[in-house]
């Protein structure tokens, strides 16, 4: 499956990096959620800000990690951006991992950002109840979506996540494979059985919020198993959303490793 890319390249009078950067995100986000990261590295280099299948512009279908890895590689060929660095968060994360494991050739350099090779990753979403059974007006603005999801999402920053999937205007819905999404979510949740060689010995970098849940000490023995020329690196006073929490350090971190790397 062909996914929908927002690309950012340098100005023709920048030096440039040979190397292309993709860009992954979360769950239930989009490409420009890593608009900031994504605008600060394409001074220096091809980028491109991927929405994985079912999210943003994507076509919609049956999700997998190994599925979506297959996408990520699919569009990066179309692209004529392999092999690039991949920078995945959280959902887009284990999707870097997957691929990177799987087709090692087409990943130069990894960037993992708040998830670890493991169950887990999305539970602080609590993901409500009814939301593929929700009934839109005939239209709906952003106040409207807001006030319509509020019964169901009382926290503010998972309402607003959900909001930007909403179709605004006449005729609101999902603009999301939502379907899709929830009969998948157990093994979004769950990392997929590797084989027993599997091994990514490429330069990678974790990041991880310290304030988040979701790269523990018990992740450590899969991280050096799997991914044995690893780093991490955590960032004070930053949750899950670490990019978005933390910008200038989180952007410090990943600016130095593709000096070294990419």
């Amino acid at each position: 499956m062909l996914l929908n890319v927002i690309e950012r390249t340098p100005e023709p009078t920048a030096t440039t990096s040979p190397l292309p950067v993709a860009l992954l995100h979360g769950l239930f986000g989009r490409a420009r959620n890593l608009g900031f990261v994504q605008r600060r590295l394409a001074a220096t280099r091809r980028t491109l800000a991927m929405d994985l299948r079912n999210h943003g512009a994507s076509p919609h279908g049956p999700m997998s990690y190994p599925i979506m890895a297959d996408d990520v590689r699919e569009t990066l060929q179309h692209h004529a951006a392999d092999p690039a660095v991949l920078l995945g968060h959280s959902m887009g994360g284990k999707t870097s991992m997957m691929l990177a494991l799987r087709h090692p050739q087409t990943v130069k350099a990894l960037i993992v950002v708040d998830i670890a090779p493991g169950r887990g990753g999305f539970s602080s979403l609590d993901l409500p109840q009814g939301l593929e059974k929700l009934v839109f007006p005939p239209a709906l603005d952003l106040h409207g979506a807001n006030d319509l999801l509020r019964p169901l999402i009382p926290n503010d920053a998972v309402r607003q996540l959900m909001v930007q999937n909403i179709r605004l205007g006449d005729n609101p819905g999902w603009a999301i494979g939502l379907t899709d999404i929830l009969a998948a979510f157990p093994a979004l949740m769950d990392w997929p059985a590797l084989p027993e060689d599997a091994c990514y010995t490429g330069p990678t970098l974790f990041i991880r919020g310290e304030d988040s849940p979701y790269v523990q000490p018990d992740n450590y023995p899969a991280m050096q198993r799997l991914f044995p020329n690893h780093r991490l690196e955590s960032i004070a006073g930053a949750g899950h959303w670490v990019h978005a929490d933390a910008p200038q350090r989180f952007s410090e971190l990943v600016e130095q490793f593709l000096a070294q790397h990419g």
